[in-house]
Parts: C-alpha cells; structure tokens; sequence
C-alpha cells in the first residue's frame, strides 16, 4: 500500500514540476545558453531570435528518440525554407561517437549538439527525460515543451502559427 502511494507521488510531482516551469498562457524567454555543434562551431540559443525553433534533447539510447528522429527531420525540411531552426541537442551521458554516428548514419540535416556538461539541460529546466522538445517563438520564448514523442499534425499546425507570426 504505501509503495502505491509513493509512486502516486512521485508521478504528482514529476507533473507539477512539468507544469510548473511556465505558468499556464504565459512565455518564458528560452535559456540564451551556447551549445557546440559536432563540427566544434560554438553558437549560442539566443542568436536564433527571428527564426522559429525546436530544440530537441535526445539520447542514442532512448528508444522513442530514434523512433521519433525520421519525423522530426521531415518537420525540419518541411519549414527551414520558411524559417524553422532546429537544435538536436544529445544528453551528457551519451557518447560523442554514438553521437555522431548516428548523425552521419541518418543524414540529420539539422544542428546537432552534444551536451556534454549537462549545462544545457540544466538550463532548460533540468531536463532529465528524453525525448523532451521545446518549440520557441521568432522572440525566443517558450510557446510549448512536449514530453515524449509530439502529435506531429498538431506540432506543424503551431510550427505553421508560429511562422506567419510577424
């Protein structure tokens, strides 16, 4: 009984601490935390603003990720022409040949990033399930972060929102 009520708990608290991290109708200004891409190239999130973008946190080992990965590229080529940015951003205990393995073995045409201190994550709310995704606005706020594999008709539709906006 009491094993019950401590999974029941915890299943509370990882909610709320999903919900908690933007109030309900308001947007949060994305970390402007700097990412290294596969090639060494430093960039920073911030320096997307003007652009709509996913930020997509991923591990080699996590099964809806690969999983997810075909989708999330035809989401890229379907907008980039029209202004989406993605960061593909794997989680520090993922190792940087896995890493880039899978980027060349699948052609990832997007920005991937490996974060390696964890630093990204941290700043991000303290990510710690994969996949998790953040979709910003042209002014680098946070419109919606989803937990686990998207509805991929319901992400275009906002993706295709976000981009008509001026």
């Amino acid at each position: 009984m009491k094993k019950t009520h401590y999974l029941a708990g915890i299943a509370v608290a990882l909610a709320l601490g999903v919900a908690g991290w933007m109030a309900v109708g308001q947007r949060e200004t994305a970390p402007a935390v700097d990412y290294v891409l596969l090639d060494g190239s430093r960039h920073n999130i911030a320096d997307l603003k003007g652009k709509v973008v996913l930020v997509n946190f991923w591990a080699t080992s996590c099964v809806t990720c690969v999983k997810e990965m075909p989708q999330m590229v035809e989401t890229y080529q379907k907008y980039r022409d029209r202004g989406l940015d993605f960061v593909a951003v794997a989680m520090s205990y993922d190792t940087p040949a896995y890493v880039s393995h899978f980027a060349q073995s699948r052609q990832l045409p997007f920005k991937v990033s490996i974060d390696s201190s964890g630093e990204i994550a941290r700043q991000f709310g303290d990510v710690k399930l994969t996949p998790t995704t953040y979709l910003l606005d042209k002014r680098g706020e946070v419109v919606k972060r989803y937990l686990g594999e998207p509805d991929f008709a319901a992400l275009h539709q906002l993706v295709e929102k976000l981009l008509a906006e001026g």
